[in-house]
C-alpha cells in the first residue's frame, strides 16, 4: 500500500509539473528553433545580441480560450493535490478520494480541450505570425498532449483508491 502511495504522489507532482512546464514555458510552435510562439508570447532569438526577443500574442479567441483552458487544469490539478494531502490526513479509514479523483479528471479534460483547439485552431490563433508551413508544433505542446491520459488514468487511480490504515 506504501508503494502504491508513493506512485500516486509522484504520478500527480509529475503531471502538475508537466501542466505549468505546457502552460508557461515558450514552445508551442516553433519555425527552427529561431522563432516560437507559446500561449502568451511570440519571440525571436537575435543572434547579433544573443538574447530572446518578445512581444505578447495577439489575443485571438480561440488563442484566450487555450489559455484559459490551460490555467484551470493546471488549478483543478493544484486543487485535487492539495485537497488529497489533506484527506490522507483527516478522512476515515475506508473513504474514497472522490473529490481528488474529479478534479484530476477534469484537469484532464481541460488539458484535453485546450489541445484540442490549439490543433484544430493553430492557423486562426498563429495568424499574423510567420509561415506556418516551415513550423512545426513545439515540446510543450506535446507535453500538454502526454498530460491528458497521465491526468484521466491519476484521476480514476484516485476514484477507486481507499483510504487504508
Amino acid at each position: 500500500m506504501a508503494y502504491l502511495l508513493i506512485f500516486v504522489i509522484l504520478l500527480h507532482l509529475l503531471t502538475l509539473a508537466m501542466l505549468f512546464i505546457a502552460t508557461m514555458e515558450k514552445s508551442w510552435w516553433e519555425w527552427g528553433g529561431l522563432e516560437n510562439s507559446d500561449l502568451w508570447y511570440n519571440c525571436r532569438f537575435d543572434n547579433s545580441t544573443g538574447i530572446w526577443l518578445c512581444a505578447s500574442s495577439k489575443e485571438t479567441e480561440w488563442l484566450q480560450a487555450v489559455q484559459v483552458l490551460m490555467v484551470l487544469s493546471v488549478v483543478f490539478s493544484s486543487v485535487s493535490f492539495l485537497v488529497f494531502l489533506g484527506q490522507l490526513f483527516t478522512m476515515s479509514k475506508g473513504g474514497l478520494f472522490y473529490f481528488t479523483g474529479l478534479c484530476q479528471v477534469f484537469a484532464g479534460l481541460t488539458v484535453f480541450s485546450a489541445s484540442l483547439i490549439y490543433t484544430l485552431h493553430h492557423k486562426e490563433i498563429l495568424q499574423d505570425s510567420r509561415e506556418l508551413l516551415s513550423g512545426r508544433f513545439g515540446y510543450c505542446f506535446i507535453l500538454a498532449w502526454v498530460c491528458v491520459p497521465l491526468l484521466l488514468c491519476s484521476g480514476v487511480i484516485y476514484i477507486h483508491l481507499r483510504k487504508k490504515e
